[in-house]
């Protein structure tokens, strides 16, 4: 049986970074330069326009992980104050 083929495969930066590029553009919703910004203060170099192909190619996946994440409205909510 075959191995799914890797998504990252053929891109310059590795799958960690790329990753993590992306988490910090959906989970702090930051621009893609501020991105850029974040890599570089880490000694990566790498353009607002790579961070912004690498969140329209992975970060749909990425984003629906969150939204599975996210709590789901119930049956009871909890109020802390109520006024009438």
């Amino acid at each position: 049986m075959k191995k799914p083929p890797d998504p990252h495969h053929r891109h310059r930066f590795p799958a960690d970074l790329i990753s993590h590029a992306v988490w910090l553009y959906h989970v702090f919703r930051l621009s893609f330069r501020d991105v850029e910004l974040l890599l570089a203060e880490r000694g990566v170099i790498v353009s607002y326009e790579s961070v912004r192909r690498w969140c329209l190619k992975f970060g749909s996946a990425f984003a629906d992980n969150l939204r599975r994440r996210r709590p789901r409205p119930g049956d009871k909510w909890h109020l802390d104050e109520g006024v009438l």
